[in-house]
């Protein structure tokens, strides 16, 4: 695996959530949430400068039987707004039931879903990175559904 930190997104129409890897590319940890809002080009040029990573994924959501939702055009969209800022490679990863995971997890720690609800979307950004680690590792790449934007 290449040495350096890995971005992920939970993209929402409110909230992004965000993860981060360790620089070896062993674990991803939630980071808090941009904003889905005016403030956001200049929130995303700040972490990107921050972290530097060497690529980002972002959470495509699938129906069940793994075709395109209406969601997945938002995110297509998310991922074309990233491309401005963005030079490096940016992935697709499936995120069905990322958030339902990422919120069950947060209720077994003891959390409810009123306290929780700013920390799901990171939550899930880290379980989407989690996988994207665990496909590089297996396969080389994070994802076979690279964005060509």
């Amino acid at each position: 695996m290449l040495k350096g930190r890995r971005l992920a997104f939970d993209y929402g129409d409110v909230r992004i959530g965000v993860a981060v890897s360790d620089p070896d590319g062993i674990f991803a940890s939630p980071r808090d949430f941009l904003a889905n809002d005016e403030n956001f080009e200049y929130n995303l040029s700040a972490l990107l400068a921050e972290v530097e990573p060497i690529y980002i994924v972002i959470g495509l959501p699938l129906h069940l039987h793994g075709g395109s939702s209406a969601k997945s055009d938002s995110v297509h969209d998310f991922a074309a707004r990233l491309r401005t800022s963005y030079s490096s490679d940016i992935y697709f990863v499936d995120e069905r039931l990322s958030t339902v995971s990422a919120a069950k997890a947060l209720r077994e720690s003891g959390k409810d879903a009123r306290t929780s609800r700013s920390l799901i979307d990171s939550a899930a950004a880290a379980g989407i990175l989690e996988s994207a680690l665990m496909t590089e590792k297996s396969q080389g790449t994070p994802s076979k559904r690279k964005y060509e934007g």
